[in-house]
Parts: structure tokens; C-alpha cells; sequence
């Protein structure tokens, strides 16, 4: 039983880490939507893609459009190449990636170019096996030389073949302020089904009154 699940966890951490120093493997895909939305009625639609282009480079599109409760959209949209930086076999996994794109609010479109770097592995508490990944990154706006900097903290763990919980940090600056964001989800996979339900919320730690609901569907293809 120990093994099987140790072998569906290898198969899984990939997609369930949505992002980071996991490469997909060439030829295969993987999107995430997500809605959030909290009690003053702003609401955000994400749309995450991945496509193992080389068995070592990952083309990926990220997509952010948000609306506010006076209906004032704001959001960005970036293309990427992420390469690995470990070997296939490697424990600890790394990887870089290199970007660009544009941002909006609401009229003002302006291009941004984008670098990160990732670091994953997997983890075992007692019976339970989980990943951890740590996604660093810095977007430049070409237009105004501003920079908003980025870490991203997922850590997960399976608790049954149909059940994963997962718990994420954000932390950003932007012109000198800084936000700080914690996300736990509960991701569902129906049996014999290619595709997962996330359920969650999204809290700012400094507003928590802002708290959004989280749905999300992940699929592979």
C-alpha cells in the first residue's frame, strides 16, 4: 500500500504544484482556472497553462483578470519558458524562468518582462506524503522601470488517492509596499477522472475581512 502510494504521488506532484521547478514532460499539458470572489464583490478569474515543449523546457501561459466591486478591471498576462536547472533524477528539484507580457488598469495597458526561479521536493510526514515548492520572481514594467517582486510558498499532502490538501503563502512588494496573502485549498479528483475541483479560500493577512472563496478546476491533457 506504502509503495502505491509513493508511486502516485511521484505521478501527481507535477500537477498538483501547479507551477514551480516540476517540468512537464514533453508532449503533455496542464491548465488551472480558478474564480475568487469576496464579500465587497471583487472577483478575479485566473487561467494557468502548461505545455512540456522539451524534455527539459515547459511553455507556459499565465492570465490574471480581476474586476472590483465598482466594476474597474485590472490584471496582466504573461508567456514563459521555464528550464530546468537539476537533473530528471535529482532530489531537489530547480528550475528558471524567463518571461514576458503586459499588465492593465483598466485603460493603461504597459509590456512587462519577467524572471523567476523555483525550488521543489517531496516530503513525508509519518504515513503521509507531500510536496513543497518555493517560486520566486521579479516583473519589470518596461514602461514606467517599477518591479513587483514575488515568493510563493505551496506545501501539500495526500491524504487519500481522491483527497490533497494544500496550504500556499504569497508575499509581494511593489513601490515599496508590501502585501502578504495565505491560501489554503482542498483538491478533489473524482475516480477515473482526468480532472480536479479545487475548493479554498484566499486570506491578506493584514485584511482578513477581504477573504475570497476559491474554485478552481485543474485538468491534464
Amino acid at each position: 500500500m506504502r509503495l502505491q502510494i509513493i508511486l502516485w504521488l511521484l505521478v501527481l506532484t507535477p500537477t498538483l504544484a501547479e507551477a514551480g521547478a516540476w517540468l512537464r514532460d514533453k508532449g503533455t499539458g496542464f491548465s488551472a482556472t480558478a474564480f475568487t470572489i469576496n464579500r465587497d464583490q471583487d472577483i478575479a478569474n485566473t487561467t494557468y497553462l502548461e505545455y512540456g515543449l522539451l524534455p527539459k523546457m515547459t511553455l507556459g501561459v499565465d492570465v490574471r483578470i480581476g474586476t472590483d466591486g465598482l466594476g474597474v478591471q485590472d490584471g496582466f498576462a504573461t508567456l514563459f519558458l521555464r528550464r530546468a536547472l537539476s537533473a530528471p533524477e535529482a532530489t531537489s528539484k530547480w528550475a528558471y524562468e524567463l518571461g514576458g507580457g503586459a499588465t492593465w488598469d483598466d485603460a493603461v495597458v504597459q509590456p512587462h518582462l519577467k524572471i523567476g526561479l523555483s525550488y521543489g521536493r517531496g516530503l513525508q510526514w509519518g504515513e503521509k506524503y507531500g510536496w513543497l515548492s518555493v517560486e520566486s520572481s521579479y516583473r519589470w514594467d518596461i514602461t514606467t522601470s517599477q518591479g513587483t517582486a514575488k515568493i510563493d510558498t505551496t506545501v501539500g499532502m495526500g491524504f487519500t488517492e481522491v483527497t490533497t490538501g494544500m496550504l500556499q503563502l504569497y508575499l509581494s512588494t511593489f513601490d515599496g509596499d508590501s502585501s502578504a496573502s495565505i491560501a489554503p485549498s482542498l483538491i478533489l479528483q473524482p475516480r477515473g477522472k482526468k480532472f480536479r475541483v479545487q475548493i479554498g479560500a484566499e486570506a491578506p493577512l493584514d485584511d482578513t475581512d477581504s477573504t475570497a472563496l476559491k474554485l478552481g478546476l485543474w485538468r491534464e491533457f
